[in-house]
């Protein structure tokens, strides 16, 4: 299936397509796995919008690395493992903390400029660290690493790129009737033509993101909707840690704005968070104050707009001089002053808000999932390296690690012949086009709006069995709907967003504790044990769709 082709952004659509990996996923995983892959592997690279829209570009903070001497990597290891509240796997962290350097190295020798100082880089400290080891690109780390990835990968001749393409479902052996439970492919919704397309693929990454969008208020573009976990269960993945969904403490509270983060290096440099009367809090939540793990701060915050009846409460950093916040933070100071707000002057107003989700697809060091042939890297992975809480820029650290390591291994794999089974067409013989977008709508608002408020920062037994009532209901609406209807973008998210929704609700019904980002009133202690929630794949009457029906049930 190799061959050799310019990279490029593909100009037509085709129906039916062939590669040896299949990438789903454009941001910094998917982008970095395409370029570790050999030249004689042939790769598809599948973006939702356009190549440069992930959640990469919104990372501000920086990527975490121990590069000064005063650090270590046992520094950075026991960071990590104590904000992880006790799940993180020793092995992964030091893993993961010791190839930190080498994928820095890596980037660089791509041609990214992180920022410097005099004597060498200009490393910042954010919350859980002990010592400055983030390097950054002053506030848009993210954008920085996309844009150059994104060149490298345009210039690789076995790359190809398709944008506007929704996956909708991973195609396995098993789907189709074998024995055993390979990949062999995707069916995928082009946006642009409104039809469905076959990709037919030896190895199948998975790079999709997060699931913050199961929440009504949210850091993440549009785009995070957990589709890659979804998919992965519904192929045969387990799933783990789902109730560890990570709050950003710090949002720009404005009518205006779309939830727009606020640095954790804000506090790192000197921010204080302050109550509407200017009095400082954090204090009496935590030794550490500001610069505590994201879990304690967003709680604290939670606590104070709650208690107060207040909508926000403020992030001041005006005691620094204006020359180091343009240049710190020059794309936050840009953001502020388009709503009124000049954080050289006055307090930055923020909330919590969805941020990172710490669980997800269950994988080894390799990438590798349940699923011979499907790997899984970034965000939508639970690797074991952030345990129930992630130490602030850890996530593009091991997005860059795991993606190589993916990489290694699908170009080592073992090339065994196995039986040849032809994926079929997608077919839509027997549904219609919908005449009720409005379901839809009322049921996307329904769903984030009953997670935030029963499966936000602080929750309890009840608020969750009140979540699983109504997630049953939701379930069949959009079963029926699915099973009626011509696909759309809309629907495929939905319906991924129905899914990750009730795998975070049973993992938190299933913790009986407090521990980490997942806080319940009925179980405040921790447990002396730690132990993952884990949820195995298993039929679901709701989700197989009737052959009779559509021949679209072998996705399902």
């Amino acid at each position: 299936m190799t061959r050799s082709r310019t990279a490029k952004l593909a100009e037509t659509a085709n129906p039916r397509q062939s590669a040896d990996v299949l990438i789903l996923g454009s941001g910094a995983a998917g982008l970095a796995a395409a370029l570790h892959l050999p030249e004689h592997l042939s790769v598809l690279v599948l973006s939702k919008d356009a190549i440069r829209d992930g959640s990469t570009n919104w990372a501000q903070g920086g990527i975490a690395a121990v590069q000064a001497n005063s650090d270590s990597f046992e520094s950075h290891i026991d960071d990590t493992i104590r904000a992880g509240a006790g799940l993180c796997d020793e092995e992964v962290v030091a893993f993961t903390v010791q190839e930190g350097p080498g994928a820095i190295e890596h980037l660089i020798s791509l041609g990214l400029e992180f920022d410097k100082r005099a004597h060498g880089l200009d490393l910042t400290k954010e919350g859980g660290h002990t010592y400055r080891r983030v390097l950054h690109v002053a506030d848009s780390t993210g954008r920085a690493v996309e844009s150059t990835l994104v060149r490298q990968v345009l210039g690789k001749p076995n790359v190809e790129v398709l944008v506007d393409r929704v996956a909708i479902d991973i195609v396995t052996s098993a789907k189709l009737g074998a024995t055993d439970n390979r990949v062999l492919g995707a069916y995928v919704y082009n946006r642009q033509t409104t039809h469905v397309e076959v990709i037919e693929a030896r190895f199948v990454i998975l790079a999709t993101g997060g699931a913050s969008k199961v929440y009504l208020y949210t850091s993440n573009p549009d785009g995070a909707t957990g589709d890659g976990i979804a998919m992965a269960w519904r192929a045969g993945s387990r799933i783990a840690n789902m109730e560890f969904n990570q709050f950003h403490p710090t949002c720009l509270y404005h009518p205006e704005a779309k939830s727009f983060l606020i640095s954790e290096a804000v506090r790192g440099e000197g921010g204080r968070l302050l109550l509407p009367d200017g009095t400082p809090f954090m204090e009496r939540f935590d030794s550490r104050g500001e610069l505590a793990s994201r879990d304690i701060v967003a709680r604290a915050i939670d606590h104070e707009i709650k208690r107060l009846g207040v909508d926000c409460v403020f992030l001041d950093i005006s005691h620094r001089d204006d020359q180091f916040i343009e240049t710190h933070f020059p794309t936050i100071l840009k953001r502020c002053l388009r709503y009124g707000i000049d954080m050289r002057r006055e307090p930055i107003p923020v909330v919590p808000a969805a941020h990172y989700t710490c669980g997800g697809v269950v994988v080894d060091t390799d990438g590798r999932t349940d699923v011979p042939g499907l790997y899984a890297v970034g965000e939508v992975a639970c690797t074991g390296l952030h345990g129930a809480n992630r130490l602030a820029s850890n996530s593009l650290l091991e997005c860059l690690v795991f993606a190589r390591s993916a990489a290694e291994h699908i170009a080592a794999a073992d090339r065994g012949t196995h039986e040849t089974i032809d994926v079929p067409d997608w077919d839509e013989s027997r549904v219609t086009d919908s005449d009720e977008q409005v379901v839809l709508n009322h049921n996307w608002h329904e769903l984030r709006r009953f997670m935030w408020d029963y499966v936000g920062i602080v929750r309890t037994t009840r608020r969750l069995e009140r979540a699983q009532h109504r997630l049953d209901l939701l379930k069949r609406e959009i079963k029926d709907y699915y099973e009626h209807h011509r696909v759309t973008a809309d629907l495929l998210e939905l319906r991924n967003l129905v899914h990750v929704a009730e795998l975070i609700v049973r993992c938190a019904m299933s913790r009986k504790e407090s521990r980490g980002l997942h806080y319940t009133l009925d179980f405040p202690e921790t447990l002396t044990v730690a132990e993952r929630s884990l949820v195995h794949p298993e039929p679901d009457p709701l989700d197989v769709l009737r052959p009779r029906r559509a021949r679209r049930s072998i996705a399902n």
